[in-house]
């Protein structure tokens, strides 16, 4: 009788990874290169907009004084504003384009501006809820932190494609650190503190990476769209219209006004929103534009908003007769124009209430310390292979502490000297920081210094403004603005007041 035959059990096969490691360590070697190039441009665009979110209460604790309104205008005071405007504006020699605001989720006052871009005259106003002109609008600080974030003070379109491709970049730099990462949502919720600082910072770069990968890819994409625009439509116009930008930017923004110059009277709005709302019943007025107003070329953007839709307001078209030329089709339009509407408010949060504000001032704080985390790691990375790179270690902690500073400098030197200032301290702020870390015994003793400099000038601009507005304020958001940067400025020198601790001076 023969001995049965053993049989052989087959080793269980490992199992294979999702991404190869090879294609692994290529998306490691984008992200990082994508971030170390526009690392700067990344972070000086997330901090500006984590501040942007509030422009509107910045607006409202910069200027105290004027009127609050929460409740939709009635087409009486529209007229009356639009009225009013225009004798401001033909007073001033610039009454060719009118625009008004009103109240809306994203914001609480009634603004009115007349421009003419010939002569380059333009007034701000605003209101309130029966249609006078209150106060002239002056918020130049705030002005300063939005066209910042917007534009980086450079030149209009030179700087609006710049931010949008940063906002490209960082759409790119989200991807190639997903991929990167495998295990990035497995280990959502690992954190590996008192240990190695590089470890704790990597951990907190991923974990809010993840924890916030949402907003970060749609304000990264809204932003890209946003700031690329105008490219859009140069596209657009050679693909569909045979380069004619004009027809491309009136199937994207409306008709626009003619050259004809004959005096004309001024439009009836409060006709064109009773138009609006026998079609849209619940209808509540946004805004309205009025380009060439007064003469025979002119035409009318009305922008009313209806409850359950993303997009601030829809546009409807007008003549200067009151003639409907249709509408932009931002709320029930197609897919495409849907979105249009709503690339600004999801933008920057401008769609919910100050809640949805808070939660995007968070998440916009979060990602700015998920693009300095992501740069601070390869830094100290670096370190720890025995190759460091002591210099740029105290660039970027000038690039991230100079700018706080630099943006606060702004500020204070808008309310002691004047708004003309404003752009060249903060230019002059950024240079020094940086041209001077060189100087800086280590990047450690430098980051303490700025943020000891950063927090004193935050303080000192809201000490300062509480003192100039003391007693005549009246606005309650200028306490709550004004409590807020407090508290900033105060959790800067904490910072820098833990620097001495042991396990933070390894940074």
């Amino acid at each position: 009788m023969t001995a049965p035959q053993a049989t052989s059990i087959p080793e269980k096969s490992k199992k294979r990874p999702l991404l190869p490691p090879q294609f692994v360590r290529a998306m490691l070697a984008g992200h990082s290169a994508l971030g170390i190039a526009f690392a700067a441009l990344i972070y000086i665009v997330c901090l500006t907009g984590t501040l942007a979110v509030f422009l509107h209460e910045l607006h409202r604790w910069e200027q105290p004084d004027a009127p609050v309104v929460n409740a939709p205008l009635s087409s009486e005071a529209v007229s009356a504003l639009v009225r009013a405007g225009y004798e401001k504006a033909l007073a001033a020699g610039a009454a060719h384009d009118l625009f008004v605001m009103g109240p809306g989720p994203a914001q609480s006052r009634v603004l009115v501006n007349f421009h003419d871009d010939a002569t380059g005259t333009e007034g701000n106003w605003i209101g309130d809820a029966a249609g006078n002109l209150a106060v002239a609008h002056h918020a130049p600080w705030s002005e300063f932190v939005g066209a910042l974030h917007i534009h980086l003070h450079l030149p209009r379109t030179w700087g609006l494609f710049l931010v949008g491709l940063t906002g490209v970049t960082l759409l790119s730099s989200l991807i190639s650190g997903l991929l990167s990462h495998p295990r990035l949502f497995k280990d959502a919720f690992a954190l590996r503190w008192g240990g190695s600082r590089r470890l704790e910072q990597a951990d907190l770069h991923n974990r809010l990476g993840v924890w916030g990968l949402p907003f970060h890819v749609v304000v990264s994409t809204t932003g890209a769209l946003l700031g690329l625009s105008t490219l859009i439509v140069g596209v657009l116009a050679l693909a569909a219209y045979d380069g004619d930008t004009e027809k491309a930017f009136a199937t994207i923004l409306g008709p626009r006004a003619t050259e004809n110059e004959t005096a004309a009277p001024v439009p009836d709005v409060a006709a064109m929103m009773r138009h609006v709302q026998a079609d849209q019943p619940g209808a509540m007025f946004v805004s309205v534009n009025m380009q060439h107003i007064a003469k025979a070329g002119q035409v009318v953007h009305l922008g009313m908003r209806t409850s359950g839709h993303l997009a601030m307001a829809n546009s409807y078209y007008f003549d200067g007769t009151g003639k409907p030329l249709g509408d932009g089709g931002l709320e029930t339009g197609t897919v495409g124009q849907q979105i249009l509407g709503a690339l600004q408010p999801l933008h920057f949060g401008w769609f919910g209430g100050l809640a949805v504000k808070i939660a995007y001032g968070f998440l916009g704080f979060a990602l700015t310390v998920v693009t300095h985390s992501g740069i601070a790691i390869w830094l100290a990375r670096r370190r720890e292979q025995g190759r460091p790179l002591p210099l740029w270690e105290k660039i970027w902690s000038a690039v991230t502490w100079g700018q706080p500073l630099a943006i606060a400098a702004a500020a204070l030197t808008i309310f002691v000297i004047g708004e003309a200032y404003a752009v060249p301290i903060y230019a002059a702020v950024t240079a020094l920081a940086i041209s001077s870390a060189p100087l800086a015994p280590d990047a450690v003793r430098l980051t303490h210094l700025l943020r000891v400099l950063a927090g004193v000038t935050i303080l000192a601009a809201v000490g300062l403004h509480a003192l100039t507005w003391y007693g005549r304020a009246t606005d309650p958001a200028h306490y709550w603005v004004s409590v807020a940067l407090a508290i900033a400025g105060l959790c800067v020198l904490a910072s820098a007041v833990r620097r001495s601790a042991p396990h933070l001076s390894r940074a």
